[in-house]
Formats: structure tokens, sequence, C-alpha cells
């Protein structure tokens, strides 16, 4: 069962509904912790790792003794204080040389998460190319199968796309796509014959399964004449050679919590986020505007402010006349008196 947290006063509270589940979830924060030992290849990533994520980042300058699959107290404990959600944590030991840890929190709790081994590392500075902008979101381009229908690879684009896709947008400007991240699958031999990834059984020998490819590019758009500009890629860096290790499910109920979406209020409802209403929109300003159908009216008569200066005047000469000599004698009175 899940804990459930009661406030003891109004800031706690506050704090609390903060922290709820959300129609448009926050940009996910992620903290980088160190292992007791980090060789020079898991140093790397990380850093490169973290220049893709930033500003969303937290970096744990000192080395931590954390193992995540015997104990995650240490990581919830993070998770709740920094407010963060995301984890990823680096150690080099000689049973498993430069390891990648990749951990998914939910409600301050430990989700799922999976491990991966560092194969081949190139880092962005060996590549003399302009850099992406920090902070710019990313597009994310899977180019396998594999990724959508065995289950550790779907577990695996699930984390990283939580991990490096940033902010929930919807909408956005073709000059602020300025990078490409691809993940791609190495071609498996066995694949083609026994199938055996395409199984049920998750506790397959990893070494069966392919390797996984992260390359980033930046995106050049030149004219082409047409609204649609020219699109080259060129390589940026950092590259990454990744083969997958151990791993660890989400427990079935705390995955149906974290799927489950919020139900909306009354005045979200109102404003259009919810069941469409008739004859109601929203604009791009954010603004409910409403269409009312009402019957053909009558201008002519229709009742206006009774001002004196929009009465209107008969025509005729009689009566303009007499109202000159009725104006003329009182000027005549009031000469007279003075």
């Amino acid at each position: 069962m899940l804990r459930t947290v009661k406030p003891r006063n109004a800031r706690s509270k506050r704090a609390l509904e903060a922290r709820e589940a959300k129609e448009v979830e926050d940009v996910r924060t992620a903290i980088f912790v160190k292992g007791t030992h980090t060789g020079e290849i898991v140093n790397g990533v990380m850093k490169e790792l973290m220049a893709l994520k930033r500003p969303d980042a937290i970096s744990f300058s000192k080395k931590n003794t954390v193992h995540p699959f015997e104990d995650a107290s240490s990581l919830e404990f993070w998770a709740g204080k920094n407010d963060a959600s995301m984890f990823l944590v680096g150690q080099s030991t000689k049973k498993r040389p430069a390891g990648l840890i990749i951990a998914r929190t939910f409600d301050s709790r430990l989700l799922d998460m999976c491990e991966l081994g560092v194969d081949k590392f190139v880092s962005m500075a060996e590549f003399t190319t302009p850099k992406s902008t920090p902070g710019h979101k990313p597009m994310m381009h899977f180019a396998s199968e594999l990724f959508d229908t065995h289950p550790r690879f779907i577990q695996v684009k699930s984390l990283l796309m939580d991990f490096l896709n940033g902010e929930v947008i919807d909408s956005i400007c073709l000059p602020g796509l300025e990078h490409v991240i691809s993940v791609s699958i190495a071609p498996a031999p066995s694949l083609q014959t026994a199938n055996p990834i395409l199984g049920d059984s998750q506790e397959e020998d990893v070494q069966n399964l392919p390797k996984i490819h992260i390359r980033t590019y930046t995106v050049k758009l030149l004219p082409s004449g047409t609204r649609v500009p020219r699109v080259e890629l060129t390589e940026m860096g950092p590259f990454l050679d990744l083969s997958l290790r151990r791993h660890q499910a989400a427990d079935p109920e705390m995955w149906k919590a974290a799927m489950r979406r919020p139900k909306l209020k009354k005045q979200d409802l109102e404003k259009g986020l919810g069941k469409k209403k008739k004859n109601m929109e929203v604009d791009e300003m954010g603004d409910l505007r409403g269409r009312v159908h009402i019957a053909k009216q009558d201008l002519n008569k229709l009742q206006t402010r009774k001002m004196k200066g929009l009465k209107s005047m008969p025509l005729e000469e009689d009566g303009i006349s007499g109202d000159s000599e009725q104006e003329e004698e009182p000027r005549q009175k009031k000469r007279k008196q003075d």
C-alpha cells in the first residue's frame, strides 16, 4: 500500500499540493550520483549527459556508498529532499566496469531502474562542431521495433524519454529545434533465427540482447525555396554504445498509481481543459470565449439612452419660427432688468 502523508499546517499543505500529480507534469529533475569507485569513462559520460540535461540537473560532488539494487533508501531520501524523480548513478567495479544506473521514482519511492554498461564513449570535445544551447528541448528518435515490443527495450525507451525529453509543450518554433538524440539498436543475428527476444520471459541472458547506440546531432536549417527548410544534421556528441545489464521492473500497484491521471476540477472544465462544451472554446491567449445564438433584432426599435441632443426635431417652418420667437422674449426681459 502507498503511504499517505497528512499535512500538519497550511504551509506543508501547499507544499504537498505542489508535488501532487498534474495533468501536465513539470520537467523531471535528475540527480547525478557518483559511487565509491568511478573511472574516467563514467565521469566523462555523466558530465556529458548532465550538459544535455541542464538546467534541470543536480550533481553530487562527493562520492557516496550507494547500491540501488540492494538498498534504495538513499535514493528515496534524496528524491524527497530535492523534489527530484530521476537518478543517474555511476559506478565502476571489477565485476561490472563502467556501469550506469538510471532510476525513476514516484511519490518519493523507487519505481523502476535499469543498469547499462558503457562499451564505447566519444566526448563532445572530439567534435569541432557547434553545440546546442543548454536548456533547449531535444528531438528524440528511436529507430527499432524492439522499443515497442520487447519489455526490456520498452523500459529503456521510457526511462530515456523521461530523462532527456525535457518540458512537455504543445508547439515549438523551428529555430528552437537545435539538436536530435537518436537511439538505435545494433543488429542481432539471433533475432533472425530463433527470435528469443520477442518472448514473454524477462529472465533472458543479457549477452544475447543487442547493444544500444545513442547519437547526438545538431540541426541546421537551410533555405530550400519553400516554406519548409532543408535540414542538415551535424555530429555534436556524445556518442554512446550501451549494453543492457540488471534491471528492476515497477511494482504493478505503484505503476498503476503512477499512470493514473488526476480528475479535472470544475474550473478546469470551464476553461475547456476537460470535455469540450458546445459553443465554448479557449483562444491562443488562454481566454474562454463563448458564442451566443439569438434571434434577429430590429435595430430601429432598439431602446437607447434618452438624450436631448438625440431627439428628432420637427421640420415644419411654423414650428421653427415659433421656437425662435419664444427664445427672443426671455432675452429681451433679461436686458431690461439689467
